[in-house]
């Protein structure tokens, strides 16, 4: 079953995230532009665990709209999506990452094989990377070598149209590497994939899941159990628990019906006392407490100078939320309270324009 299959991928995630270093350098994934206020390509700062400071960011790498970006498990090598394309798809680049210093270096580059790639995500071995293609509503895999480099494309699906188009937003490895999971706002599934050294990528339909239809899924959040996982609902604002491969549980993400609203990034905090949803519209970031059998109930939301937050992430020490404004031109911390889960504003900020990832690495020393 799905949530079973990846469960060791997510228990690993889990430990990684509660080990914290002192000090984490933060990448950051844009929406660039030709102005000269606007973003030129991947960012870099640094942040500091203990007070919560983030440093002025500076230029990593420059790179068309890298819209989001994944970190491989050794952390010796950054991937990312240029948000664009058009038959061939958008730019799927590899970078080596220097954990002492920051310095990105790219190694090369090949293209997702639809258009509008919008997320990468990181086998658990590192030898894979597999992109969701948003407008061309399909799923890709590359291999990857040892150096970090992309290989050949080991398999592309395009997604069968339902009663709407597809479109892949996310995509999840299991714990072999083997099965691909990708989200798909228009199908209102959680697609999987089997990854076939002769027959390539292929489609396995019994394991998808169904979210409640017109939702429009996104982003999953797993659970270290396996069992359990919670995605959001881009189109209704909702967050979804699912168990055992079924939807068991919807809430509303907004305290009240808000006009244009969208969910966009779904996480756990590292202890998985609680789930969070980023709502654009309300601008805000929704706050749930998972109860002893996993359920949901709402425990409020983080508010504050927050404009079209698409992605937020909470640093490993669990301490501290950073949050993107994607039109505020910035990205904000807020300290958590372990115990109610919710966020309080501090007044450290930084500028970056149309900032959509935000990713954390250990400083190594």
């Amino acid at each position: 079953m799905l949530l079973t299959r990846i469960a060791l991928v997510a228990a690993l995630v889990a430990v990684g995230s509660v080990a914290s270093a002192a000090e984490h350098w933060v990448y950051f994934g844009v929406y660039t532009g030709k102005g000269e206020k606007d973003s030129k390509g991947i960012y870099r700062a640094k942040f500091d665990d203990a007070t919560g400071k983030l440093s002025e960011p500076t230029l990593a790498a420059e790179m068309g709209s890298p819209s989001f970006v994944a970190v491989s498990a050794n952390k010796k090598f950054l991937y990312a999506v240029g948000e664009g394309g058009g038959k061939e798809g958008g730019a799927v680049v590899a970078f080596a990452l220097d954990a002492k210093t920051g310095t990105l270096t790219k190694l090369n580059e090949d293209k997702s094989g639809g258009g509008g790639p919008c997320h990468i995500a990181v086998s658990p071995k590192g030898d894979a990377v597999a992109i969701a293609n948003y407008g061309g509503g399909s799923t890709c895999v590359f291999a990857v070598g040892a150096d970090g480099k992309l290989g050949k494309r080991i398999g592309f699906v395009q997604h069968k149209m339902g009663t709407k188009a597809p479109h892949g937003h996310c995509c999840a490895f299991d714990a072999s590497g083997t099965t691909v999971f990708t989200v798909d706002l228009g199908l209102d599934k959680v697609k999987a994939f089997k990854i076939d050294k002769e027959k390539g990528l292929v489609e396995d339909e019994s394991r998808d899941v169904a979210t409640p239809a017109g939702s429009g899924p996104r982003h999953i959040a797993l659970a270290a159990d396996g069992k359990f996982a919670y995605v959001c609902g881009e189109l209704d604002s909702t967050v979804n628990v699912i168990d055992n491969g079924k939807v068991v549980q919807s809430l509303s993400t907004l305290p009240a019906p808000t006009k244009g609203n969208s969910t966009a990034e779904c996480i756990m905090s590292p202890d998985e006392k609680f789930v969070y949803v980023s709502n654009r519209g309300h601008n805000s970031v929704a706050v749930f407490k998972v109860g002893e059998d996993r359920k949901l109930t709402v425990a409020g939301h983080i508010a504050g100078d927050i404009k079209t937050p698409r992605n937020f992430n909470i640093d490993p020490s669990g301490k501290w939320m950073l949050i993107a404004s994607q039109a505020g031109e910035k990205v904000g911390v807020w300290e958590l309270d372990a115990k109610t889960g919710k966020g309080k504003e501090t007044d450290n900020t930084v500028k970056v324009s149309k900032c959509v990832c935000v990713k954390f690495v250990p400083v190594a020393k």
